[in-house]
C-alpha cells in the first residue's frame, strides 16, 4: 500500500468522525428535547390536582380517625392526644439551633428545595453512605398536606413535594414553617410536637430545656422507636451526641457546651402514662382494628388522616359473646382463668365478635386472648379428620382404641387411659380418642395434616406456631390462636370454602375517597360431600356419649363441634371448644394466661362448652332453622387399602421393653397432649363409671327433630360410643369435674 493511498484511507476516518459525533449529538439532542416535552406534560399533570397549599390549617389541622361497627354506628376515634401547639417563643432556642443543624442545615438558605444537600447526598451514597437530601419544609408536606402519599415513592410525589414547598416558602417566613415542624412531628410515646415531647420524657416545657435534653429530643424523630431513651437508651445517647457534634460543627455552641453536654448522662422524668382515649366500645377489637391499620398507613395517617373505617362486628352479638363468657367464668369461680372467644360469620368470613378477656382494664397489658397462641389440644382433631376424609379415608373405617397402644416408636393413651376397643373414626372422634388418631395421622401423613391447616388459614410456617412433624401433631402440640381455629371451622360449615377472616370491610379518606374495599375471595378447600362428611362427624361429638354434649344448646339447628383440652393427667393448661350452626362459628379458649400456665378444678364440661351453650341459645334464639350445605357423597377407598400399625402395647411391647437396657420409651405426655384430658371433665380424671349398655342421656333439651346424628358417609351406626371388649364401659358425661 503506499503513502498516498494510506492519507486517503485516514483522511476519509477523519472526516467521517466528525458526521458520526454530530449525528449522535443530534439525536441525542432531539431524544432530550422529546423527553422534556413528554416530562412537561406529566409535571403538569401532576401539578393539577394539589391541595390548598397556602391554608396553614392543611400543616395543622389533624382529623380522628373514625371506626363503625357493622351497623354504622361510632365505636371508636382515634385521633393525636398528646399534642399541644406552641409558639416560636416558647421553645428553647437549643431546640430550633439543633432541629436545623441535625435535619437541615442549608434551611435558612434554600427556597424549600436544597439543590446542593441533593447532590452531596448523591455522592455521599455513591460512596456507599447514607444522607438524606429532604428539607425540613419537604418533610413538613410530605407529613402533612400529602401524607396520603407519604409512601408513594415516585417521581409524581416527589415532583408535587418539591412544587409544594417552594411554594411554602413564597408564603411562609422561615419561622412559621419551622414551627408547623416542631408541632407536628412525632418523637415517641405519642408525643407530637416537641411540647408535648417535653413534657412526656422529662415533664418540662419545651422553654425550658437545657442543651443535652433538647439534643436527646431533637434526634428522636429520626426513628422514634430505635431512638426512644425509654427502651434504647444506649441508641438514644449516641443520637443525642450526634445532633450535638452537629451544632458544634455549626458553630451553635462552643466546645465547651459539647462537651459538658455529652458528659451529662440521660436522665429522664417521664410523665404519667396518658390513657388512649376514643375506644368507645369492644376494646379488644378496635385494638385489633388498629394493629391491622397500621400495616397499611403511618401512624399519622391513622391518628391525624380523618379516615373512616367500617368494621364487620355486630354490635348485638358482641355483647351476647360477652355476657355468655364473662357470666360463665364468673359462676364457675374461673377468677385466675382469662378467656378468647370469636364468632365468625360462614359464609362471610365477617368477624362478628371478639371477646379478648374478661376485663380489658384490669390490667395495663391488654393482652387479647382472641389472638394468643394456645395448644389447641384435640379440637385439632378435627383437622387430621379432614384432612384423612379428603385424601378417601371413610369415616367408617374401624380403628384399635385401646389404651395404652405403641404407634410409631411412641406410647400413646386415651384420657384417664380409657381403653375403648375397637372404633370407627366416626366414633373415636365422638370419644376423642387418642391412640385412634395417631394412627390416623402415621397413615396419612402429619404432612397432609399440615397441609390442610395452612389451606384453612393457620399459620404452619412461623416458629411461633410450632407446627412439628411429631407422632403427636395431630393431638394438638402445635399453637394456634382463638381467631384462627375460627376461621379454618368456617370451611365446614359452609360447603368447605376457606375464607380470611375480615374485621374491616372499607376504608374511605377525608374527602370521602375509598382507600379500600373488601372483596369476597372464597377458595374451596373441600367438595360440599366433603366438608358434609366432616360436619356429620361433629355432629356426634355433641350427642350423648360425645365430649361436647354439655355444650349442646336447646334451639332448633344443627350443631357440630371439637372439644379441646391440653395439658397432663393431673394439671390443665388450655380449654378449648370449636362450635358450629350454619349461621355462626364459634372458637373459646379459657386458660390462665401466660405460656403453660396450668391449673386445676375445672374441664371443658365446666367452661367453654356452657359458654358455647349460652352464646348460641341466644344468638340464634328465634331464628329459622337452616341446614348444612351437602353435596355428592365422597369417593372413598377401600378401607383394606389403609395400614393401621397401632397394636397392643400390654402384648407386643412390654416384654421388648424387659429386654432392652436403658429403654426410654418416648411415651407422651401433655405438650403434646397424649395424656389427652379429653373426656368428660376435662382437667380431672373421672372416676370409672359403672358398666352401662346407654350412655348418659343429652341434660340439655334437643329439639331438633332427631337426636341422632345423620352422617352421610356412614350406615348409620348409633352414634353413642359402644362398649368396647374391655369391660370398661364409655363414662358418662359430668358437668363439674370430680375434686
Amino acid at each position: 500500500m503506499g503513502s498516498r493511498e494510506r492519507y486517503r484511507r485516514e483522511r476519509s476516518k477523519t472526516h467521517a468522525l466528525p458526521i458520526i459525533l454530530g449525528s449522535l449529538f443530534g439525536f441525542l439532542l432531539i431524544s432530550g428535547i422529546a423527553f422534556g416535552i413528554g416530562m412537561m406534560g406529566n409535571i403538569n399533570r401532576w401539578l393539577s390536582d394539589l391541595p390548598d397549599y397556602t391554608d396553614a390549617n392543611q400543616y395543622l389541622v389533624s382529623e380522628p380517625t373514625t371506626v363503625l361497627d357493622a351497623n354504622g354506628n361510632e365505636i371508636a376515634s382515634l385521633y393525636v392526644q398528646n399534642r399541644e401547639s406552641i409558639t416560636y417563643d416558647q421553645v428553647s432556642p437549643y431546640v430550633i439551633e439543633g432541629t436545623v443543624d441535625t435535619e437541615d442545615v442549608r434551611f435558612y438558605e434554600h427556597n424549600g428545595v436544597d439543590l446542593v444537600g441533593i447532590m452531596r447526598a448523591v455522592l455521599v451514597q455513591l460512596t456507599g453512605g447514607s444522607e438524606g437530601a429532604s428539607t425540613i419544609t419537604q418533610q413538613l408536606v410530605r407529613n402533612t398536606i400529602l401524607s396520603e402519599e407519604q409512601f408513594d415513592n415516585t417521581i409524581e410525589r416527589k415532583v408535587r413535594e418539591a412544587f409544594i414547598a417552594i411554594k411554602m416558602e413564597e408564603v411562609y417566613s422561615k419561622e412559621d414553617i419551622l414551627m408547623m415542624y416542631l408541632n407536628t412531628i412525632y418523637y415517641g410515646h405519642g408525643a407530637y410536637g416537641i411540647q408535648a415531647a417535653a413534657k412526656t420524657y422529662l415533664s418540662k416545657n419545651a422553654a425550658d430545656l437545657t442543651l443535652a435534653e433538647a439534643a436527646m429530643l431533637v434526634g428522636l424523630p429520626n426513628a422514634p422507636s430505635m431512638y426512644d431513651p425509654t427502651v434504647n437508651p444506649e441508641y438514644a445517647l449516641s443520637r443525642r451526641n450526634l445532633v450535638l457534634d452537629r451544632m458544634l460543627s455549626a458553630g451553635d455552641i462552643s466546645q465547651e457546651e459539647h462537651d459538658a453536654a455529652q458528659a451529662e448522662p440521660i436522665e429522664l422524668n417521664l410523665a404519667p402514662a396518658v390513657p388512649m382515649n376514643g375506644i368507645l366500645a369492644y376494646p379488644y377489637f378496635v385494638d385489633y382494628v388498629k394493629s391491622l391499620l397500621q400495616e397499611e398507613f403511618s401512624t399519622d395517617m391513622i391518628f391525624k388522616g380523618g379516615l373512616t373505617v367500617k368494621t364487620t362486628i355486630d354490635p348485638t352479638l358482641q355483647a351476647k359473646a360477652e355476657e355468655a363468657a364473662v357470666s360463665r367464668m364468673n359462676d364457675a369461680g374461673a377468677d385466675t382463668l382469662e378467656v378468647g372467644m370469636v364468632v365468625l360469620d360462614p359464609k362471610t368470613g365477617y368477624i362478628k365478635a371478639m371477646v379478648g378477656g374478661k376485663d380489658y382494664n384490669a390490667n395495663e397489658s391488654h393482652v387479647n386472648h382472641a389472638l394468643g397462641r394456645r395448644s389447641p389440644g384435640s379440637s385439632f382433631k378435627t383437622f387430621t379428620l379432614a384432612a384423612a376424609i379428603k385424601a378417601g379415608m371413610s369415616p367408617n373405617i374401624v380403628l384399635n382404641c385401646s389404651s395404652p397402644l405403641k404407634v410409631w416408636g411412641s406410647v400413646f393413651q386415651n384420657y384417664g387411659n380409657h381403653n375403648y376397643g375397637s372404633r370407627t373414626l366416626a366414633q373415636a372422634t365422638a370419644v376423642s380418642s387418642n391412640t385412634g388418631f395417631v394412627q390416623v395421622a402415621e397413615a396419612i401423613g402429619n404432612k397432609a395434616i399440615i397441609e390442610t391447616c395452612r389451606e384453612l388459614g393457620i399459620d404452619t410456617k412461623s416458629e411461633q406456631a410450632n407446627f412439628q412433624d411429631v407422632p403427636a401433631l395431630t393431638l394438638g402440640t402445635a399453637s394456634i390462636t382463638p381467631l384462627e381455629m375460627a376461621e379454618a371451622y368456617t370451611a365446614f360449615a359452609n360447603g368447605g370454602y376457606h375464607r380470611e377472616a375480615v374485621a374491616i370491610t372499607e376504608i374511605t379518606s377525608r374527602d370521602g375517597k375509598t382507600l379500600y374495599k373488601h372483596e369476597d375471595a372464597p377458595k374451596q378447600v373441600f367438595t360440599a360431600g366433603q366438608a358434609e362428611a366432616i360436619t356429620n362427624v361433629l355432629k356426634m361429638v355433641m350427642v350423648g356419649g360425645g365430649t361436647g354434649v354439655y355444650g349442646r344448646p336447646s334451639i332448633n339447628q344443627p350443631i357440630a363441634g371439637k372439644t379441646g383440652t391440653a395439658g397432663t393427667a393431673s394439671e390443665t393448661t388450655d380449654l378449648w371448644f370449636c362450635g358450629y350452626t350454619p349461621q355462626l362459628v364459634c372458637s373459646i379458649w379459657t386458660g390462665r394466661s401466660g405460656t403453660n400456665a396450668s391449673f386445676r378444678g375445672f374441664g371443658t364440661a365446666d367452661l367453654p362448652l356452657p359458654i358455647f351453650r349460652a352464646f348460641m341459645n341466644s344468638a340464634l334464639a328465634g331464628v329459622e332453622r337452616e341446614e348444612f350445605p351437602t353435596g355428592d357423597a365422597p369417593q372413598y377407598k377401600a378401607n383394606s387399602s389403609w395400614k393401621f400399625s397401632g397394636g397392643s402395647y400390654t402384648e407386643k411391647d412390654k416384654e421388648e421393653e424387659e429386654n432392652e437396657e436403658n429403654t426410654e420409651e418416648n411415651e407422651v405426655t401433655e405438650g403434646t397432649d397424649t395424656v389427652p384430658n379429653e373426656g368428660t371433665s376435662g382437667g380431672t380424671t373421672p372416676p370409672a363409671p359403672a358398666p352401662s349398655p346407654n350412655p348418659a342421656p343429652d341434660p340439655s333439651p334437643d329439639p331438633s327433630p332427631s337426636p341422632s346424628p345423620d352422617p352421610a358417609p356412614q350406615p348409620s351406626p348409633d352414634p353413642a360410643p359402644q362398649p368396647s371388649p374391655n369391660p370398661s364401659p364409655d363414662p358418662a358425661p359430668t358437668p363439674t369435674p370430680t375434686p
